[in-house]
Parts: structure tokens; sequence; C-alpha cells
């Protein structure tokens, strides 16, 4: 008897088994068979989902070539063989069919009868499964790819002027390169005087500029990067917008959108959340509009402001708005006796949770023995003929599938919850420097953290912010707030003595659980 292998591994899935440790399962799963293995074919960084991989279809010149000698072609798991549901079951009828190969699994012996309902059913739930977890794989790169771009880093080849590199915790960015940011300083200083594209793509050329074609020029041109933006696209109900990208850029974002109106091509008018500007989005207008951001220019700079498009009087300068903020922020910080406090009761309910998921996995586990028992009885009955294969083949999908929920389910639940919650714990502390989470978190995390504070917008008036209510949980400094008139709070916390924090005097209060105080 003799047997090919067939081993892969993925970029994006990057399967927890080596091609090492396939290669050796495979030769070991042989030898226990008293099979030869003729050859091993490998496929490192290939997809899943087509068989269209260099050494696959090497694998299947093999087959033609040595005909009737070939018996196995085996594998260590099915996801190796493939991720796709309908390919890997085509493939697999058609290497039996075509020339009396049977593909196996480690995990499968070497008799199994590949005609049998049952297998096919198991093989089937097998690259469901499989295929199920391409797609996720899949939307997971998306997603990461989509977050980084909303973080301002940029994820492509670095186009010119700049050259690709790792910053200290090894992620992309991109760095300027310095003789050829000049060349593209000037492509834009030439553009602003005045000069046409195909005289600076000329002059430009000379000085080492080696991007080709009749629109290269314009491409430069209409590139944010180099005013130190990122295009984030338009996703579901989110419109294009623009973030600060987290490397230098080479132009001003000024020069940028001066271009941009000589090139035709408009500002963006939908909302962008930047860092620069990150009560943009929350902060609204007594019209009701959502406030926007301008730069105006002063004597010597710009300056930066909050506006509403349809009351062109109202300026309201960033930096103050900015600073009195940041006061805000750090009177919502908690001390370090208030940490402890949320620390040590929220141990005992920890505690609790913990129990109650110790009981439901043991639930669920006498439910998983119960349904393998009702498996093993429908599969004697199949064997003695006391149903038929139609009946069969119906209950067995339900167990089956029945079966894979509790497992999952299992799996969930055995995750180590223990110590996600004692990190929790652990991270408590940090709610005592509000401001720092505040400067270090990304855009919509700042977004995230406002809103989850003032459950209703922030509107400006009468030269202050002003919110209908604030979480209770950081009412505890409300009338410093209020006295520094940072925040006009319009309906006040109605009772400050259910928050262990403190009560309407600014003094620590005793709490109504414990009966101590701070």
């Amino acid at each position: 008897m003799s047997a090919i292998g067939y081993i892969r591994l993925s970029i994006k899935d990057q399967s927890q088994y080596s091609l090492e440790y396939q290669e050796k399962s495979i030769r070991d799963y042989c030898a226990r068979n008293q099979v030869e293995v003729l050859e091993i074919f490998q496929d490192n960084g290939k997809s899943s989902y087509t068989f269209d991989r260099p050494n696959y279809i090497a694998l299947e010149n093999f087959i033609k070539k040595h005909k009737r000698q070939v018996e196995y072609l085996v594998v260590m798991d099915h996801d190796r063989f493939s991720r796709n549901l309908s390919e890997a079951l085509t493939k697999i009828d058609s290497l039996q069919k075509k020339y009396g190969i049977k593909v196996l699994a480690t995990n499968e012996p070497l008799d199994l009868d590949t005609s049998d309902p049952s297998v096919f059913m198991q093989r089937a739930f097998k690259y469901l499964v499989a295929n199920e977890e391409l797609f996720r794989i899949r939307k997971r790169v998306k997603m990461g790819v989509r977050h980084a771009v909303e973080s301002g880093r940029f994820v492509n080849f670095a186009p010119f002027g700049y050259k690709n590199a790792r910053d200290e915790n090894g992620k992309g960015i991109i760095i300027v390169e310095e003789e050829k940011s000049n060349i593209v300083k000037k492509i834009f200083a030439d553009y602003l005087d005045g000069k046409q594209s195909f005289v600076i793509h000329k002059d430009v050329k000379a000085l080492g500029f080696t991007v080709n074609g009749n629109s290269a020029i314009v491409r430069i041109l209409s590139n944010c990067v180099y005013a130190g933006l990122i295009r984030v696209p338009a996703y579901k109900n989110s419109p294009e917008r623009y973030v600060k990208g987290k490397h230098t850029g080479i132009i001003t974002e000024a020069d940028f959108w001066l271009v941009q109106q000589m090139l035709g091509n408009k500002r963006p008018s939908k909302s962008r959340a930047k860092e620069e500007v990150p009560l943009r989005g929350i902060l609204k207008c007594t019209c009701g509009l959502s406030m926007t951001t301008g730069w105006s220019k002063g004597k010597k700079q710009y300056y930066l402001y909050y506006r509403c498009t349809k009351h062109h009087s109202l300026n309201i300068s960033a930096i103050e708005l900015h600073r009195d903020w940041g006061e805000v922020l750090a009177l919502l910080s908690f001390s370090a006796k208030q940490v402890k406090y949320i620390q040590d009761n929220s141990k005992k309910s920890i505690e609790m949770a913990l129990k109650h998921i110790a009981d439901d996995i043991g639930e669920k586990r006498g439910a998983l023995s119960e349904l393998e028992i009702k498996i093993e009885r429908l599969e004697e009955k199949m064997m003695n003929d006391e149903i038929e294969p139609a009946t069969y083949k119906k209950w067995f999908g339900k167990f089956a599938g029945d079966r894979a929920f509790l497992v999952s389910e299992i799996q969930k639940l055995n995750s180590d919850q223990k110590e996600r919650w004692k990190k929790a714990l652990e991270l408590l502390p940090v709610l005592s420097d509000i401001p720092g989470i505040f400067e270090k978190a990304e855009i919509l995390d700042q977004h995230s953290l406002i809103r989850e504070v003032f459950k209703h917008p922030l509107t400006y008036k009468d030269g202050q912010c002003r919110t209908p209510t604030i979480n209770p949980g950081f009412a505890h400094n409300y009338l410093k707030i209020k006295e520094k008139r940072l925040l006009e709070i319009e309906e006040p916390p109605s009772d400050l003595s259910i928050n262990p924090m403190c009560t309407r005097g600014g003094n620590r209060t005793r709490t109504p659980l414990t009966g101590t105080g701070f």
C-alpha cells in the first residue's frame, strides 16, 4: 500500500500546527498502518478556498503520472485540505472516481468506508465548520485593516517620499525619506504657484521623481497621506472621512486642501474624527446641529475653532474648550480609595459568577454525555438494520449539530474567565487617571467614553458646555465641575448618598452597604 501526503499553511489563518508537525503526523499515521509514503507535497502561505495552489497542482500531476500506484492521499486534518465545503467534497469524490484514491485525515481509520452516509455527514460538518472559520478569518482581517486605518495607520506600500518601517511594537509605519520628500514639497509648491502638471512632471523627473504616467503629478497632489492624513473609506452607515495619521506629514493640511480646491476636489463636508478635535461629533449647537471645526488664519498662524454651520457667528476656541474639557476629565477621575472600594466589591461578584459558570459547565457536560449515548444507540440500530438509512441520516444530523453546539458552549465557558476578571481588577486603578486614558485612546474609544459618562449630547450655550445628566458613577465631583463653570449639568444627580464617593457637601460618605466611610 502506498500514499502521498499533503500539508498546507495559510498566511492569514496561521494554523497552530506547523508544516513540520503536519508532516510528522502524516508519516507516523502511515507507519502505524504500514503504508509507504511516496511523496509529501506542501503549500506554504496559500489560500484554503481554492485548489489553485502550486504544489497541490503538482500533487495531481504526480497522481496522473503514477496512476494506480497511489492508493491514499493523507492530510493531518481536513481543514488543511480545504476550507471550501463544496470544492472539498467535489474534489474528494473526483479523486475517488477518477484515480481510485481515498482521501483520509490522520484521525480516520485506513479502512474508512467513504460511501457510508454517516462518514459523508461527518466530513460535510467538518468542512462546513472550516468554511465558516475561513469567513471569520477574512472578516477579522478586513476589520483589522479598517481598525488600523481608523487609528491613523498607513497599511499599504509607502508612496513616493516615504518608506515602510516598523515601530517599537513591530507594527507597520511609514517614515519620511528626506531627499524624496523635498521633491514632493516642490510638486505642491509649484502647483500652488500656478505651474501646469506636465511642466512640474518634467522638472521633478530630473530631480529623481520615479512615478510615471500622465496622471502621476495629480496622483501625488490628491494623496492626503502627504498632509499627514489617512482616508477612511465609507462603510455601511459610516461616511468617508479623514483621520490624522500616525506618520509625519510632508506638507501642511491647509496647503493640501487648497490644492484640492484648485484640482476641483471638494473638501469632505462630513464630520471627520480627528485626535485634535475629540469633541467633534459629540458637541452640538443649541439649534441641534453637530458642531464642525475649521481653521482661521491669524496674524502668524492658523487657529482651530468649533463652529455651527447655521450660526456663523458662533466660533468657540478649540484651545480654550479643550483646556476646560481636560479639567472635567481630571475631576471625573477616581481616588485610590474609591478604586479599592470597587475592587473589593467586584471580587465578591466575580466569585459568585465563577461558581455559576462551573455549575453551567457541569450541566452541559452531563447533557453531552447523554447525547453521546444517544448517538451510540443510533449507530447500533443502524448496524442491526433496525432503522432505515434515511432515518439514521436525519437523526445523526440533528445529534451531530447538538453535540457541536454543546462542545462549543463548553469551550467558551472553559476559557480562562478567572484570569480575564483578574486582569480587569488590576486595570481598575487607571480610573484614577481618566485624562491619561482619554489621551491614549483612539478617537472612537474617546467618543465611547464621553457617551458612557454623559448619556445625552453635549451642547454649547452661554459660553459653556451643558448636558442634561451625568452617569451617577462619575458624579463624585459634580459640585466642583459646577462651581468652576466647566460644565452645566441641567439635571443634577437626585441622590448622591447612594454613591459611596461623596455627599452633596463634597465630603466622603458612609456606604449604605458596609457602613464604613472613606
